[in-house]
Formats: structure tokens, C-alpha cells, sequence
């Protein structure tokens, strides 16, 4: 489809705060806060009104501090743009969050709350309760200083380059992302050497990290025990409003994936080092094709990509291509790697135009090429939400917003001829893409349960950081590998993980809705036309359900058991068997 035939969408009218509204001080915003919050509220209608003038006004902050953050991950070196954004986190999101205490206060107070009947404000009432329960003031300059730590984190990172020899043997410096594409090399040697490369520059940085991170488990922790918590795990369990679920359910699904996943992996590693006919299997052998092939390239440039993944999510349903259309249209991705550039990828909601942000650092991988079906889940989402009238009913627990990604990762795979015509690569492509979802599970297993024990030991050395590093993923790591030699590194492997600097406690959802999406995609298989209705039914609520009643619209249980994961990642096998046999 031409982009001029698309409906390009664009901001609805701002009935409460004016069209020329901008943050350059709080005193331009405060005026707004103190008129919600003096507001007389007579009717029912009235308090309806009074949500609806609120979720204007935090949509338009939302998406203004989006932009800010999203401009700096695209170059964490310009000065300019890192002030614009701490200026936010500093000057705007403490007195936010100190207005919003008492904007909630209002709600619940108002004696008409009861008679807002329209779904989704059981869910977001008692999201306000929580949040009211848990709030202190002495926590805002905590926060912001927490906020301004973390960070710090993309630009460490961001930072770090090696020099690898190119195709023509020059000496060459890129961002870690490009020299992990050559742990796919067919060379031994120069896997071993990337590899290396790769973890001796992140060891250079290995003091700063730790020290970072010092700073904020103790930030953390005051933050919770100044809330009337025992430690910041169960603050967070309050503050990402898990209501339905527990740290022992977490603690089951840990036990779960070590006795229904590990053993696959051993499997799997055992199957690979065989297959690479090598005496010992080393941390660089995890990557390359098991049969000698060349790394598999499912597109050339970043514009390739997107273009390729609008083509696949059209053939899967014509308006998931549009969704992307538009973004492009819009000039809402920046999709390459880069130096300066945040690493990792996300995709950032923007509140206002409904249109959200797809940030990557592509290069020519298959892993390229799963992030962007995975973000494209993401924005998809976005646009299924778009339309739902009040700010806290777009912003779904991410237990759902993993869902919705993880599941695209599946549901799209069966159109990834677009990136692969040669039916050999297709295939290929489909059995590491499966074998990486049994390697994902082990790997959210090993993060999470890392983060319950630093938190749980608020006190801990950076000796006994690591030494229960390695314990904790020895527990989920596969036995094959050898790490002889290499000691210093795997001590250090958790510091590559964004999510423990950045969204402490954000990572199990990616486990549960890794889950959530293998059965997604077993309904998909059975009903393609059902399949994919439940899962943009699903998607569409929102947050205006909880998770397990979302996770039941799209015809999967909620449901951490070993026998529940066991029979999924049995369907996952018998995918990977028969695909083998082909």
C-alpha cells in the first residue's frame, strides 16, 4: 500500500491544557496540577471528566519525557540532549510524582468513584490504591537521583567499541553489537577472538559498573525501607502492581524451568558440540551454524528491514502492516547500530499521538530480525490501545506487553520467507529462532532469581555479588560448555543485562510471557483465523482487565507450573524435531 493512502493519525485536541503547552519549568506545568486538584467534584460525570482532563495532561508529559529519552538512546554523546532529559528527571518528575500522590488521594476520596461503572476503572482504582499505600515523600529525591544513576548506565555502555579486522583486513572500530555478529563465523578462531574482545572490554569497565550498581542497591533499598518494606523486592512487587502474582510464584517458576528446561539445553549443547565435531565446546561455539554455514543475513541495511518486516506482518494480517507503515511514514524508528547510540532496543508508547517509537541497533542478524518482529509485537499493541479514553487503561502490566511481542516473534515466523527465499535459510532460521526460546526461559530464570538474592542481601560485597552470580547460573546453564580459563568473565556476565541498571525487576515477564506466547502460538497452529482474533482481542483491553483475565481472552492459561511449562516447551521440541527431519 502507497503511504499516502494510509490514514496518518494524528493528536487529539488538548481540551484541558491548550495546544501550546511546553516544559521549560514547572511553574508553566504546576497551574494545571492545582486546578485538577482544587476542581470541585459534584456528579459522577463530573469525576468522569476529571480523569479524562487528567489523562490529557499526563499523556502530553509522557510523551514529551518519551522524546527526551528517546533522543538522547540515539546519541548518548550529545551534552545537550543528556541535560534536556535530566532536566525532566530532575526539575518535573518529583513534583509529578508528589501531585500525582494527591490527585490519586482525590479519586479514591470522591464519593462517586463507585458509579464509574466503564470497564477498566476496578483495574486502574486499585492500581491508585497501591500506589497512595506505598508513596512517601522522602522517596521523590531518592527517586530522582536513582532515575539520574540508572541512566548513567547507556552511556557506559553505549561507549564501548572494539577493534576487529573488516572483510578486507583492515583494522576497523565498531560498537559490540558488530563484533557479535562474527561469534557466528565459521572460523573457530575468529569467534575466539571477538568473543574475547568483546568480554575484555566489558571487564575494562568492570569497577564502574559495580560501583554503579552499588549506589543503586542502596538508593533502592532506602527507597523500600522508607516505604515500610523489608527490602526493594517487595516494593517493587507493590510498585509494578503484581497483583497477580507472588515472589513464590516466582520462586516456582525458577524450580520449574530447572527441572522442564535445563535438561533440554544440556541436549542442545551436547547435540552442537557433536555436530561441530570439537573436543571441548567453548563460549564462543554457542552461535555458529551447527553445519558449517555462513551466518544467516536476513537483510541488508536498516531500510531493508523494516521494509521486509511490514511485507511479513501484511501477509500475517494487513493491519499489522499498516501499524507499520505509519511509524515509517511518521520517521518513528531509528533502527542501526551505531557508535554513541544506547545499546539494546525498545519500543517506547507515546501517549498523546498514539504512535509509539521503535529504537534498535541492527546489523545484519537473525537477532536483528526477531527484535524487530518482537518490537513491531510491541507497537502493534500500541496501536490496538490507542483509542482506549484514559491514560492508565493504555499502559498494560508488562506481563501483557511481553505477550503481545513475544507472540509476534511466533505468529510472524511463518512469513519469514520474505527475509529468507532460499528454503535451506528459512529453515534454519526457524530451528535457532525455537532453540532459542528453550535458551531464553533458563536465561529469565537465572536474571530473576539474581535480582531476589541482591535484594534480599541489601548489604552484600561485590565478592559475594559474584560468587552467587555464578551459582545461580551454573544452576540454569547448560554443562557442556567449558569456561576454563575465562573465570573472570562469566563472573561478570549479569552486567551486560540493561534491566538490572535501568528497570530493576522487570524481567520475569519476559519468562511469563514467554510462556503466554508458545500458547499463542499453539492455538495459532490449531485456528490460524482464532489464534490471531484471541490475540488482538487480548491485546486490545489494554489494562482494563487483569493479567489473568487478559491472558484468558487470548485462550491461554496463567500458569507457572512445571507441568504446565513442561507441555509447552514439549510443542516447542517437537517443532524443532520436526523441522529437523524435513
Amino acid at each position: 500500500m502507497d503511504t499516502n493512502t494510509l490514514l496518518i493519525p494524528t493528536r487529539p485536541a488538548r481540551r484541558f491544557i491548550g495546544d501550546e503547552l511546553e516544559v521549560s519549568a514547572w511553574a508553566i506545568i504546576q497551574p494545571l496540577y492545582e486546578s485538577l486538584l482544587n476542581r470541585p467534584i459534584n456528579s459522577a460525570e463530573e469525576l468522569r471528566q476529571w480523569f479524562q482532563d487528567r489523562s490529557e495532561l499526563e499523556s502530553y508529559l509522557s510523551e514529551d519525557f518519551a522524546w527526551r529519552y528517546i533522543r538522547m538512546t540515539c546519541d548518548t554523546s550529545n551534552e545537550e540532549l543528556i541535560n534536556r532529559l535530566n532536566f525532566f528527571i530532575a526539575e518535573i518528575q518529583p513534583q509529578l510524582s508528589a501531585y500525582g500522590n494527591e490527585l490519586d488521594k482525590k479519586a479514591v476520596e470522591s464519593p462517586y468513584l463507585g458509579q464509574l461503572m466503564e470497564p477498566g476503572f476496578e483495574v486502574t482504582v486499585r492500581g491508585i490504591r497501591k500506589a497512595i499505600e506505598i508513596f512517601r515523600e522522602e522517596n521523590i529525591p531518592l527517586q530522582t537521583e536513582m532515575q539520574t544513576e540508572e541512566r548513567k548506565y547507556g552511556a557506559i555502555a553505549g561507549a564501548m567499541t572494539v577493534t576487529i579486522p573488516n572483510q578486507d583486513g583492515v583494522l576497523e572500530e565498531v560498537t559490540l553489537q558488530r563484533a557479535a555478529d562474527l561469534l557466528q563465523s565459521t572460523d573457530r578462531a575468529v569467534r575466539e577472538e571477538a568473543w574475547k574482545k568483546i568480554q575484555e572490554r566489558r571487564y575494562q569497565d568492570k569497577d564502574t559498573l559495580d560501583n554503579l550498581y552499588n549506589r543503586l542497591r542502596g538508593l533502592r533499598h532506602q527507597i523500600a525501607v522508607n516505604a515500610g518494606f523489608a527490602n526493594f523486592r517487595d516494593y517493587m512487587f507493590a510498585a509494578l502492581g503484581r497483583f497477580d502474582y507472588l515472589p513464590e510464584d516466582c520462586f516456582h517458576f525458577h524450580e520449574s524451568v530447572a527441572k522442564a528446561v535445563v535438561p533440554m539445553l544440556n541436549e542442545l549443547a551436547e547435540s552442537r558440540k557433536n555436530k561441530l565435531a570439537v573436543d571441548v565446546l567453548r563460549p564462543w561455539d554457542s552461535k555458529v551454524d551447527v553445519d558449517g554455514q555462513p551466518p544467516l543475513v536476513p537483510f541488508k541495511t536498516g531500510e531493508d528491514l523494516l521494509d521486509k518486516t511490514i511485507t511479513c506482518f501484511t501477509r500475517l494480517d494487513p493491519y499489522l502492516g499498516d501499524c507499520l507503515r505509519i511509524m515509517k511514514a511518521m520517521g518513528h524508528l531509528d533502527l542501526e547500530s551505531r557508535k554513541g547510540k544506547a545499546p539494546g532496543g525498545y519500543n517506547y508508547p507515546l501517549e498523546e499521538i498514539g504512535v509509539p517509537f521503535i529504537f534498535m541497533n541492527a546489523t545484519s542478524s537473525l537477532r536483528d530480525l526477531v527484535t524487530m518482529v518482537h518490537e513491531g509485537g510491541h507497537a502493534v499493541h500500541s496501536f490496538l490501545t490507542r483509542d482506549l479514553p484514559l491514560k492508565p487503561f493504555r499502559n498494560p502490566p508488562m506481563e501483557v506487553a511481553e505477550l503481545a511481542s513475544m507472540s509476534m516473534e511466533l505468529l510472524s515466523m511463518d512469513y519469514w520467507d520474505v527475509f529468507f527465499e532460499n528454503p535451506a535459510e528459512l529453515k534454519r532460521a526457524k530451528l535457532q529462532h525455537l532453540e532459542s526460546i528453550v535458551e531464553t526461559l533458563p536465561w529469565v530464570a537465572t536474571i530473576d532469581k539474581f535480582q531476589h538474592w541482591v535484594y534480599e542481601n541489601p548489604t552484600h560485597t561485590v565478592e559475594e555479588r559474584r560468587e552467587n552470580w555464578v551459582r545461580i547460573f551454573d544452576q540454569f546453564s547448560e554443562s557442556i560448555t567449558d569456561w576454563s580459563g575465562l573465570e573472570q568473565y562469566k563472573a561478570y556476565f549479569w552486567q551486560k543485562q540493561l534491566h538490572l541498571y535501568e528497570v530493576p525487576f522487570y524481567y520475569i515477564e519476559y519468562g511469563i510471557a514467554q510462556l503466554g506466547a508458545i500458547g499463542v502460538w499453539m492455538n495459532f497452529r490449531q485456528d490460524r483465523q482464532k489464534g490471531l482474533e484471541g490475540y488482538k482481542n487480548a491485546l486490545k483491553l489494554g489494562y482494563t482487565a487483569t493479567i489473568g483475565e487478559i491472558y484468558q481472552a487470548a485462550g491461554i492459561p496463567f500458569d507457572f507450573s512445571e507441568e504446565h511449562i513442561g507441555r509447552l516447551l514439549r510443542f516447542v521440541w517437537d517443532e524443532i524435531e520436526r523441522l529437523k527431519a524435513e
